[in-house]
Formats: structure tokens, C-alpha cells, sequence
């Protein structure tokens, strides 16, 4: 799959990038997205601190009154939540939100993330991030000619443009990321995928290295 590689001046950087069809041309399928989505999503969660129930916390268990006769109340032992100290009633419990996925599964969905925005029309490649100036209003007016829409996802190559993450990090439109932390999630997200040429080469060489 050919596609014209541009500068972030809206023209056109003089020559064609043709794209890995095994990566960017995979008919997408959404039970493999909703899978990897699904997963990425529970990963996020932070597991809750579980409290202290009436059986595990460390007090002693001897009754420490007489059952009648006494003025109060019938207790067995300090545990009770209603002492201080005691164990918690109806406290929260671990839950387990670390669920597992197949690694080709996974790489798989990516694939078909990247295959999406290409067959969509939906992704740009650019030649590079560089600025002549790390100006936020510079860069809006140029990221107009191109067409971004309403959202889009810029991934660079290893490492990220100091000048357009400086100039683009006022732009709520625009999320920024190194090839490395590309995924099916902010992918599907917005609206256009943008790619610079490494962050091309690194994408498809994570796939066939």
C-alpha cells in the first residue's frame, strides 16, 4: 500500500512510502479489537486495599464479660466491628483486575488498529516533526491545512520531538506518543492516526523483527 508522505507544511515531501500490507493492510475484525480494548481497559484498574474483616484482625478472642448481669450488651470478644480496633463490616475485598491476553492476540489487534485508520482514509504520514519554531499558534495553523480533524494521535519514532511536544501540549486535540507505546486504544480514540516515517519503520519492524 502506497501512501504520500507530506510535511507538516501540508505539501508534499517528494516521494510515496509504501506501507507493510501485513501490518497496515489486515482486515479488521471487532471481536479481536473489543478483546484487546477490553483488556487494556481492566489493566488500567488499580486494585482496591482490602480491610480487615472481624476474622483477621489480631485481637484476642476471650469473652471479657458476663453474658447477663453486667448493664450492657452481650459481647464475645474485642473483634466486633463495633469496637475500636475491630474488624470491618462488609469491608472492601480484593479484586482481581489483571486479566491475561495472548501475546498474538494482542499484536494482532494492533495490526488491525493500524489497518483500520489506513483503510478508512483516516491515517497521514508525515516526513518529520521538525519545527522552525516550537510555537503552539504556528502549529495550529499548520495542523489545519492537513486535515487532522477533530482528534488525532501523532507517533513519533524512538524518541519524541522536543519542538512539537513543546508546541503541541496546549492542543487538547492532539496526543503525542513514541512508536513503543503504540496501542489498540488511543488508536481507535481518535479520529486520525498521524505517523512520522521512523515511527513507520519501528512499527514494522516490531512485527517482523
Amino acid at each position: 500500500m502506497k501512501v504520500k508522505v507530506q510535511t507538516l507544511d501540508g505539501g508534499k515531501a517528494g516521494s510515496d512510502i509504501e506501507l507493510n500490507d501485513a501490518v497496515f493492510g489486515v482486515e479488521p475484525r471487532a471481536d479481536i479489537l473489543h478483546r484487546v480494548v477490553t483488556w487494556q481497559l481492566e489493566k488500567r484498574r488499580g486494585t482496591a486495599r482490602a480491610a480487615r474483616e472481624r476474622s483477621e484482625v489480631a485481637r484476642t478472642g476471650k469473652k471479657f464479660g458476663r453474658q447477663k448481669g453486667g448493664g450492657t450488651a452481650r459481647h464475645g470478644d474485642r473483634r466486633a466491628p463495633i469496637f475500636i480496633g475491630g474488624g470491618k463490616a462488609h469491608g472492601p475485598r480484593v479484586r482481581d483486575f489483571d486479566p491475561s491476553l495472548n501475546k498474538k492476540v494482542r499484536a494482532l489487534g494492533l495490526k488491525m488498529a493500524l489497518s483500520a485508520k489506513a483503510r478508512d482514509g483516516n491515517l497521514i504520514v508525515l516526513d518529520s516533526l521538525d519545527l522552525k519554531e516550537a510555537k503552539t499558534a504556528g502549529l495550529k495553523a499548520q495542523l489545519g491545512k492537513l486535515g487532522f480533524g477533530k482528534s488525532a494521535l501523532v507517533i513519533d519514532g524512538d524518541a519524541l520531538n522536543v519542538g512539537f511536544a513543546r508546541a503541541s501540549s496546549n492542543l487538547a486535540e492532539i496526543d503525542l506518543l513514541p512508536a513503543v507505546g503504540a496501542n489498540v486504544y488511543d488508536i481507535l480514540n481518535h479520529e486520525t492516526l498521524v505517523l512520522t516515517r521512523a515511527a513507520v519503520e519501528k512499527l514494522e519492524g516490531r512485527f517482523n523483527g
